[in-house]
Formats: C-alpha cells, structure tokens, sequence
C-alpha cells in the first residue's frame, strides 16, 4: 500500500501488509484532505522493487497519476478506480475554467490503465461519453453487520425529537459538494426534526443555515451505526455522488431514502419501493417526497424493509471477489501502451 503521509498519524501496516507512505501536502482550504508531493521517479522503484502483479489505482488524481504512469512504463497491467467527480468539484469550489481541464487530465491518465472501473452505471455512460476507454461498473459493499436496524436506539431518537417529530437524517462530509443547504427546503416542515451527521469546513455555515436542526458531528463505528439506525428517514441532497455510500449505508440501517436522479443513487433507489428520486434541482419535489414519507409511516417502514432487503447480498466479501475478477482479467489483457490508448 502507497499514501501519502499525514501529520495525524498513517498506520504502519494493514491486515500485515506494509504501508509505504510519500511526502504530501494539503489544500489551505481543506486541511483534512493530504495530497501526494512524491515525485514519478519514487513511485517507479517502489513499484519496481515490489515487482507486482497488477496495480490498484484508487481515483488516480495526484498519486495514483504518477501509479498509472510508473505501472505503464514498467509494463504491470493496472486497475484504476474512478471515485470522484473531482470536475464538477472543481465548478463547485468556484473555478468552472478548470473543469474542462480536469476531464482532459482524467481521461488521459484513466486510458493509460488496462481497466477503469466506475461505481454505477451513470459513472460508467459519463465516463465513456467523455471518452475513457474499457471502462466497467464496480459497486461498493455494505457492512450488514455493522449497519442494521437492529442497532436503532428508540431513547435516542426521542432525545433528538422529544415532540414525536419524524427524524429526517444526513450523513456525509459537511462540504459544498454534498449540497447540505439544500435541506433548507425542510426546516419549516411540520412535523420534522433535521439530524445532521457528519463535520467539515461548512459546519459553522450550516448550523446558521439550519435553525432548529441538531449537529452530532462526525462519528464512526457503533455509534455511526446507532445514529444511522436511529433516524426514521435519510435525505443525500449531493449530485456528484458517483456511487453514494452513506445511501447504501442507511438502506443497511432499514431506511428509505430520498436523493437526487443523479449520479450514484440511481442504481441504489428504486422509486416506490426504497425511496424516492427528484430532478436535480428541485427542491421542491424533494420537500414534497420527504412530505410523503414523513405523513405516511406505513409507507415509510415498507420502503425501510424493502431497503434493508435489498442490500443484504451486497456484502464486501463479495463485492471483493468481483475485484479479484478484474485484477484477473487486467492480467490476462497485460498493460497498453499509452500511445496506443490515447
């Protein structure tokens, strides 16, 4: 494993493989996020040394660029992974000239691998439409143990809704990408109590921007599991979600969901039997579902179950196993020359 170093800490192994760590650096508008500063030349010999037989790219942006790379020239077949729509990330922090940049820069590095494999299948179309090449879907797994309904604590909930409110819940980075000013739309629902779990730089912003709603902050573990299974809804207003997790993760819970048609969530929510999908943008179409499913609690436990159902195969072993089929397969292919792919 390759990461880059963190002043807060890197474990030294994982499951007793190594971890080798590289010089990094962080943005000054996001300090919780470490960027790679190694050079090409660093990643080649550790690659070289190592001598594997296939490289796992994780969203090859800054390290994983310099991993495609030096996989390419030492002729090891890889895997990348697209994880993060970083351009349209790019638009939302407020520099849209950069966002045809990114395209440019992620298709050429992605069409240096043998596989790119998105999380869903609206991933997949947007990636090849802006031309990446041999591209497949691989999902994310679902920790059923960890997430369960089982986990709800009823004197918990009625901390956070004393009055018998419904609890309308979040979960996610507290960032300008996950849209969470958009559940403005539901502060003045009747009958709602917002629960919002989950830091980051838009924290302060937020808790001005959601009077009445209660922050818990960001948890992990069996807590995270107890909030999630605790809440009565869950509402993801991010549209640059390529897989969305955190609605996985509440479907584990027994939890509808309701999100934008959009992105990951599409594979994830089937309208009318887990939840709900509104147009992108439309705040009130999200107001007016999360309005039905607050008012009616026999809907909103069938959606719940259905939900809980429905995700039970999706265990990480074998979503894992699927990965071990694409390591295969990028083997058998062998590495293409980036002349070649373009």
């Amino acid at each position: 494993m390759i990461a880059p170093s963190d002043p807060r800490g890197v474990p030294e192994s994982y499951a007793g493989f190594p971890v080798v760590t590289t010089a990094s650096l962080y943005l000054p508008w996001y300090p919780d996020l470490r960027l790679s500063a190694t050079s090409a030349n660093s990643l080649h010999k550790l690659l070289a040394d190592f001598a594997p037989d296939v490289v796992h790219l994780a969203a090859p942006v800054i390290l994983g660029s310099k991993g495609v790379m030096a996989a390419a020239e030492l002729g090891v077949p890889s895997v990348a992974l697209y994880q993060t729509e970083v351009p349209r990330y790019a638009v939302q922090y407020g520099y849209p000239a950069a966002e045809p940049i990114f395209w440019r820069h992620l298709r050429k590095l992605h069409n240096m691998a043998t596989i790119n494999l998105a999380p869903s299948s609206y991933t997949r179309d947007q990636l090849i439409a802006h031309g990446f090449s041999r591209v497949d879907v691989w999902g994310r797994g679902v920790d059923t143990e960890l997430f369960s309904p089982d986990k709800r604590d009823q004197a918990l909930h009625d901390s956070w809704a004393p009055h018998g409110e419904v609890v309308v819940g979040f979960m996610g980075r507290l960032a300008p990408e996950k849209q969470v000013k958009d559940l403005r739309a539901l502060t003045d629902l009747p009958g709602v109590r917002l629960v919002i779990i989950g830091d980051g730089p838009q924290r302060a912003e937020l808790e001005a921007d959601l009077p009445g709603a209660v922050f818990v902050g960001m948890k992990s573990g069996e807590e995270l599991a107890r909030c999630l299974a605790s809440l009565d809804l869950f509402v993801h207003p991010g549209e640059s979600e390529t897989f969305c997790q955190a609605v996985q993760e509440a479907h584990a819970s027994g939890l509808a969901a309701i999100a934008p048609r959009r992105g990951g969530p599409i594979d994830l929510i089937d309208p009318s039997h887990n939840g709900w999908l509104y147009p992108p943008g439309d705040l009130s179409a999200m107001r007016n579902q999360v309005a039905d499913l607050v008012g009616d609690g026999f809907k909103r436990t069938i959606f719940g179950q259905t939900a809980r159902k429905r995700v039970e195969n999706r265990t990480w072993p074998r979503v894992c196993d699927q990965l071990l089929d694409y390591y295969c397969a990028a083997i058998d292919l062998g590495v293409r020359s980036p002349a070649k792919t373009g």
